[in-house]
């Protein structure tokens, strides 16, 4: 059954943010590892890396703020710091220094990470009847998937 979120239990609402929280996290740490390699990426490559670099971290942040207001829809604690994204987060940071092939490698896996961070967040939104939490997490989804394709795609 379909639920606005303040129809939802507390348990269900605290489930459902804690799940969206570590989305949150991990949309954080691939922004700054986007920024960082944008920042970074030398070479060949150069012109159309930075430029989708570019494209992923200006996505990531509006993500960030759209991921936790849901939170914050839900009536729970958004997690702000850097230090508890970085501590929560499976994705982890990088200094930067490295060839144009391992920044796209590392993306990609970061852009998979999260599609399944995402997946796993909306189907517990969707069981808990949360169906607008899920279709935040089914498009965020997509939406790496779709990044993890274009990283895929470079190195082919």
């Amino acid at each position: 059954m379909t639920q606005t979120a303040a129809a939802l239990s507390t348990d269900v609402k605290n489930q459902i943010a804690d799940a969206l929280n570590q989305c949150v996290a991990e949309t954080a740490v691939a922004t700054m590892l986007a920024q960082n390699f944008h920042w970074n990426v030398t070479g060949m490559a150069f012109g159309p890396l930075h430029e989708l670099f570019q494209k992923m971290y200006e996505d990531h942040f509006v993500a960030q703020d759209d991921l936790a207001e849901r939170v914050k829809a839900l009536d729970a604690h958004a997690e702000g710091t850097l230090a508890g994204m970085l501590k929560r987060s499976k994705i982890k940071e990088h200094d930067g220094k490295a060839s144009a092939e391992e920044m796209i490698k590392v993306l990609q896996e970061a852009q998979e990470t999260l599609a399944a961070t995402l997946a796993g967040a909306g189907a517990l939104a969707a069981q808990g009847g949360d169906t607008l939490t899920e279709d935040l997490c089914i498009a965020r989804g997509q939406a790496h998937e779709k990044f993890a394709w274009f990283l895929r795609s470079h190195l082919a």
